[in-house]
């Protein structure tokens, strides 16, 4: 459709056999219906264009019109014959070949093309308009914004890493830059950030499952608002949203129970983690002093519940600052834990 406005207004309009031209009513980007009055407002602005660059071409007028609101089509061979295009050539060669020599009104002047030798020279897409057209991919944009968040949520909850804050900052970076070509919301964004806000928040704090939930929704919400438009290109796929959403609140569902976990856990460092260990009698401990004994590799003060004598084996029952509070191991269960 785009190209019967090229054609329009080409100095000099050529096909190669096999091609058709026309179909020109304007539909709405991705193919949805879109608004009736714009979708009217779009059809006359359309085919008042093609009528004037057809009138100012010498062209016929009337059929630009009917490519447009009637969707009319030519094939090659039909659009020279009803003189829509100029001429007829298979290759880039063949029409620099025909159109060598030919007059074309320029202006007020009229000039003649001398094209022989001339070779045609494709001009691909840079760099900068490739990077573009990726990143003004809704869905691209949407988990370059989610993967923005997630770094830099991970530098803050582990200050020092460096890596998930730099490659956070460049996703959101990259995001911004593709959200600037779409029609994007604030609010969208600002619900995103507020969801995995929340969702962290259920990290650090028991709320029994109120914060995920609110992060959910919050997330969810964003997702479908993040773009102010009712045409499905401009939206994010479900594809796309609904394996993000999943993946984020599984990853945090994780998170939250591995620390639940751990909360419960029993420590296996610090003195906490001495009791139930056992140990040998080094100097029995009297009535006023305690004794030393030696257990995990260290020698400690220890005060014994009953008496006990050099070498004895013993269990931790107590910690006390520096001092352990311990007792007699039963002969029929001494040496069970090394052996075990």
């Amino acid at each position: 459709s785009a190209g019967l406005f090229v054609v329009a207004a080409a100095h000099v309009a050529a096909m190669a056999p096999g091609t058709n031209l026309g179909a020109a009513h304007p539909v709405a980007l991705g193919g949805g219906g879109g608004d009736d009055t714009l979708a009217r407002k779009a059809e006359e602005d359309a085919a008042a264009y093609l009528r004037s660059l057809a009138r100012q071409r010498g062209r016929d007028p009337a059929w630009f019109e009917e490519a447009v609101r009637e969707s009319r089509s030519l094939a090659a061979e039909e659009a020279l014959e009803q003189g829509v295009v100029d001429l007829l050539a298979a290759s880039p060669e063949e029409l620099l070949t025909k159109l060598e020599g030919r007059k074309v009104p320029f202006g007020a002047a009229e000039v003649e093309l001398h094209l022989e030798g001339a070779r045609a020279r494709p001009v691909p897409m840079g760099l900068r308009h490739r990077a573009l057209r990726v990143l003004s991919d809704p869905n691209v944009a949407y988990l370059l914004l989610l993967l923005g968040f997630y770094g830099l949520f991970f530098e803050l909850s582990n200050p020092g890493a460096i890596f998930p804050g730099v490659l956070g900052g460049m996703c959101l970076i990259l995001a911004f830059v593709g959200l600037q070509t779409l029609p994007f919301h604030y609010g969208g964004v600002l619900l995103i950030l507020l969801g995995l806000v929340l969702l962290l928040l259920e990290v650090k704090i028991t709320s029994f499952g109120l914060l995920t939930v609110g992060g959910v929704v919050c997330l969810v919400l964003g997702s479908l608002m993040l773009f102010r438009s009712s045409e499905a290109y401009y939206r994010v796929s479900w594809t796309v949203l609904v394996p993000a959403v999943a993946g984020t609140v599984a990853f945090f569902a994780f998170a939250v129970g591995k620390g639940l976990a751990a909360q419960k856990a029993r420590r296996l460092g610090g003195s906490e983690g001495l009791v139930g260990e056992r140990g040998r009698v080094v100097e029995p401990p009297g009535p006023d002093r305690p004794g030393r004994v030696f257990v995990h590799g260290e020698y400690w003060n220890a005060r014994c519940v009953d008496p006990v004598g050099p070498g004895a084996e013993v269990e931790v029952v107590a910690v006390e600052g520096l001092t352990l509070t311990v007792r007699p191991v039963p002969r029929g269960s001494a040496g069970e834990q090394g052996s075990a």
